[in-house]
């Protein structure tokens, strides 16, 4: 399968040096794979993300004002070692602390962990949430728990208004948990996806059948069936996730996300029966978007997020956001 690519060992770091050329207040560190915004005077609490590359645009197409102070890339999905971590927490600092926002996965939690004990050793002060928005596995051999999948982008988003507006380090922290237990995500998959540093598939999958419930890596869903067409696959994705979401009476925001190779065509029908289903239900929904926020390179499928909303929440994610691949105003 051709990629427009050169070395495969290269790809990481000439994607993100060619993200960082799309705004001249970002800076990247080709060392350590960091994207981070330039300290401008900010005197705040720094927000950083990461994990392995593969997701774009996520983590670091969300740096910039209203989200992210740094983000911190791996290989292809994989997770990054905790020294490109220090160095995303050394550029996010500004000597009020950092927090860390990492999806529940085994390679994050150690290598983010291990970076936190390294800052902290150097004067930093340095908290961690954990998003856990998957509802379709409650345990895997990659997580203890539910997994983060999509859903980080909203986290990322309210997390990181706040930041802006001042919130301290222990209120982000209490905000960040907040949110994620709020939020709830699955998805599912008709195609896998192509890893150019392996030339490999990720997995096998009849043309006929879909994938349910699987994580952004490819990882096992729930179950494998045939496709039946786009609103029977809808249906079961929101059944499962308003079972878990406890709705009642709240506003909600929603995220529909494609995985990387699913058209906006074929998103903006998902999100026809989305809202179509949420009105019938009475749910009253005050914010959607709908595109490509939390990809698996190039895997066809497409996720759902729900997230139940207060007045705090539903400020800070419609307040400004100014990134390569978020912005709000």
């Amino acid at each position: 399968m051709r990629k427009i690519m050169n070395n495969p060992k290269l790809i990481v770091s000439e994607m993100l040096k060619g993200l960082s050329y799309v705004d001249e207040k970002l800076e990247y560190f080709s060392e350590e794979e960091v994207i981070a915004r330039k300290k401008v005077g900010q005197c705040k609490v720094g927000v950083v993300s990461g994990g392995g590359a593969g997701h774009e645009p996520a983590h670091a197409g969300y740096v910039g004002e209203g989200m992210l102070d740094a983000a911190v890339a791996g290989n292809v999905f994989a997770s990054p070692d905790p020294i490109r971590v220090l160095k995303g927490i050394k550029e996010a600092d500004t000597g009020k602390g950092v927090l860390l926002i990492i999806k529940n996965y085994s390679g994050d939690i150690m290598n983010f962990s291990m970076a936190k004990e390294l800052a902290e050793m150097e004067g930093i002060k340095v908290e961690i949430v954990v998003v856990k928005d998957d509802v379709a596995v409650e345990d895997s051999e990659h997580s203890d728990g539910r997994r983060g999948i999509a859903g980080t982008v909203l986290v990322h988003k309210i997390v990181g208004a706040a930041a802006e507006k001042g919130y301290s380090l222990d209120d982000l922290e209490v905000l960040g948990n907040k949110v994620i237990s709020n939020l709830k995500t699955m998805g599912m998959s008709l195609t896998p996806c192509y890893v150019p540093t392996t030339g490999k598939l990720s997995f096998e999958l009849p043309e006929d059948e879909v994938e349910i419930g699987l994580g952004i890596h490819g990882e096992p869903g729930t179950h494998r069936e045939k496709f039946q067409g786009a609103d029977a696959h809808i249906d079961y994705l929101l059944d499962k996730i308003l079972a878990e979401s406890k709705i009642n009476g709240e506003e909600v925001a929603v995220l529909v996300n494609g995985l990387g190779e699913t058209t906006l065509m074929e998103l903006f029908i998902i999100n026809n029966r989305v809202a179509d289903v949420l009105k019938e239900k009475n749910i009253k929904v005050v914010d959607t978007i709908v595109g490509n926020y939390m990809t698996s390179l190039d895997m066809g499928g497409f996720s759902i997020s729900i997230l139940k909303l207060d007045e705090e929440m539903k400020e800070l994610l419609m307040a400004k956001a100014d990134t390569p691949a978020f912005k709000r105003f």
